[in-house]
């Protein structure tokens, strides 16, 4: 496992990382090269409700409650990681930044946790300080789960930015799941997990699809 603080400086010819990918990347592989490599999306219950979540808090602007500013849709970004992409929220306090990511339903997974450590070590290279935790709201039960930014939680967070990079440096398209994750996906249909996964099925829908015509086929 690499540590966060030995990753070198990415190179131009790496190409950066969207830190949304993060996520997409930690779910399924194959997910996020849907989304990264071929620019594919679809709807369904689950992008509509984290639609509807980050419209109610990525308005742009800001608020101050005593003690803490509160900034919305920040821009982040790090040089040393090839990352870019926006924080949903940061509340700036008096011991230094607490950067807040909105996500729909109730907490599954560490890909959000990563997605958040990847904006916090964002935040450390652009303003120079040390943020050691943040927070995850899930609208399902409609709480914080804070996260503190480990050395472990570190170096799986670069770990999957290094596999992001690879994917978008290979151009190839990861093999799908075929699991519990898929019914859930917005993706399932273009996908299709069940079909690309089974190698017999799809030689067998590959060869009637290029089999020769009968006749009169043509005029069908």
């Amino acid at each position: 496992m690499v540590a966060a603080d030995e990753i070198p400086p990415w190179g131009d010819e790496d190409g950066e990382v969207l830190i949304s990918a993060i996520e997409h990347f930690a779910y399924c592989p194959r997910q996020c090269g849907l989304i990264h490599l071929e620019q594919v999306f679809e709807e369904n219950l689950f992008t509509i409700r984290s639609r509807i979540v980050h419209e109610m808090v990525d308005t742009g602007d800001e608020t101050v409650r005593p003690g803490v500013r509160i900034a919305r849709s920040v821009p982040v970004w790090s040089d040393r990681l090839g990352l870019y992409g926006i924080a949903d929220l940061v509340e700036f306090r008096d011991e230094g930044p607490y950067p807040v990511e909105y996500k729909p339903g109730r907490r599954h997974g560490e890909g959000p946790d990563r997605q958040l450590c990847a904006q916090a070590m964002c935040l450390e290279e652009m303003l120079g300080v040390a943020v050691p935790r943040g927070a995850i709201y899930y609208a399902g039960p409609r709480r914080r789960h804070e996260v503190e930014f480990t050395a472990e939680l570190r170096a799986r967070t670069v770990e999957t930015i290094e596999g992001v990079r690879r994917l978008l440096r290979t151009a190839r398209l990861p093999e799908p799941a075929n699991d519990e994750r898929c019914p859930n996906c917005s993706l399932s249909d273009p996908c299709m997990p069940g079909v690309v996964a089974d190698r017999s099925r799809l030689r067998g829908l590959q060869g009637s699809l290029f089999r020769p015509l009968e006749l009169g086929e043509e005029d069908a």
